[in-house]
């Protein structure tokens, strides 16, 4: 037994040296080698272009439904040792139930925790919802598209790999045929003489064209096979746009049905007075005070609250704590005066003013 198995050990040894030298040779260009029908280089190219496109599509898909890297590798992980995966909330799940909290700490009776407990419960049926798609989309892509490179795709890769080996060997026995032909009628003073070679070479051949063939056959019929897996494909890429549409639709209507909800909501008031957002921005500009005598024509003072650079023509520059004299522009605008500083008119943003005339 243990001759049986160290010459069968030296056996393949020899062989995959022989498979090293041939496909040396064949680099270096000293030495032919066996082509494939044009056919089957077709089958064998939409294969690799099918092997890549599947894997990136699947890769895309699964950044698409799990954003996270950290999840994708958990899941994947989770997958590998046939584990349920960990049923994790969604961000927009995350950020319903912080609304909900928030609403009720500040009140379900106020505008503002009203409005936040109903737009954290649509935020975590949106939640739900983008989950029921993601299962699905699992379901109709993710899975198959997987399925079909650990399983057909790698059988394919492996009987290709098969028939290159095969493909060594015979060019291996066709240049061992080849030299022991130029070695006839000469004499060998050791060894076999050159036709006991040639004979045991094209036996040899024989059988390494006979294995390369039948290899060749195997591999075709599951090149040709790809056909099938791309109706397959097609067919979860249509499951995959169906359950995507109805998500979207879902997710619409949630938002109509919160808008709708939002907007018979009492409105709340705009804030009286100047605020934060008011004294953002500003820079100082020279500027002339005014005597602080109110005019005919604008029969009230203001004072400046904070510098503010006019933004047109027909606006003024105001300096924080100047006096001017202001009045209503008559337009309906009430985010704006008419401001007059000695012979300088113009309007003012009235946030930035305190009327100190009534």
């Amino acid at each position: 037994m243990d001759s049986f198995n160290f010459k069968k050990l030296a056996r393949d040894a020899g062989s995959a040296l022989s498979r090293v030298v041939q496909l040396t040779e064949e680099k270096l260009g000293t030495s032919e080698r066996t082509e494939l029908d044009a056919h089957f280089e077709n089958l064998a190219e939409r294969s690799d272009t099918t092997k890549l496109w599947t894997e990136k599509l699947l890769s895309d898909t699964e950044a698409v439904l799990t954003p996270n890297p950290g999840n994708r590798v958990e899941d994947f992980l989770f997958d590998k040792i046939d584990k349920k995966r960990p049923n994790r909330l969604s961000n927009l799940e995350y950020l319903g139930l912080d609304m909900i909290d928030a609403g009720n700490e500040y009140g379900p009776g106020t505008a503002y925790g009203s409005a936040l407990l109903k737009v954290g419960q649509c935020e975590q049926k949106l939640g739900t919802t983008q989950r029921d798609f993601i299962a699905a989309a699992n379901h109709s892509m993710i899975v198959p598209f997987r399925k079909f490179l650990e399983g057909e795709m790698k059988t394919i890769m492996r009987e290709r790999g098969l028939l290159e080996t095969k493909r060594l060997d015979l060019d291996a026995c066709k240049n061992r045929v080849r030299k022991a032909r130029s070695m006839l009628g000469t004499q060998n003073k050791e060894g076999p003489s050159p036709e006991i070679v040639l004979r045991q070479a094209e036996q040899d051949l024989r059988v390494a064209q006979a294995e390369f063939d039948r290899q060749a056959e195997i591999t075709k019929l599951l090149l040709e096979g790809i056909g099938s897996s791309h109706a397959s494909h097609l067919r979860c890429l249509h499951e995959f746009v169906e359950s995507q549409a109805r998500y979207y639709a879902q997710c619409h209507q949630f938002m109509q049905e919160l808008q709708r909800d939002l907007s018979s909501m009492p409105k709340p008031e705009p804030p009286s007075g100047p605020t934060l957002s008011s004294f953002s921005g500003t820079t100082t500009s020279a500027t002339f005070i005014s005597s602080g005598r109110s005019s005919p024509r604008f029969g009230r003072r203001a004072r400046v609250l904070c510098d503010y650079d006019s933004r047109s023509s027909d606006e003024l520059n105001l300096k924080m704590d100047e006096i001017i004299n202001v009045r209503d522009p008559g337009d309906g605008n009430s985010d704006y005066y008419l401001g007059e500083r000695g012979i300088e008119k113009g309007r003012v943003p009235r946030a930035f003013l305190e009327v100190l005339d009534d």
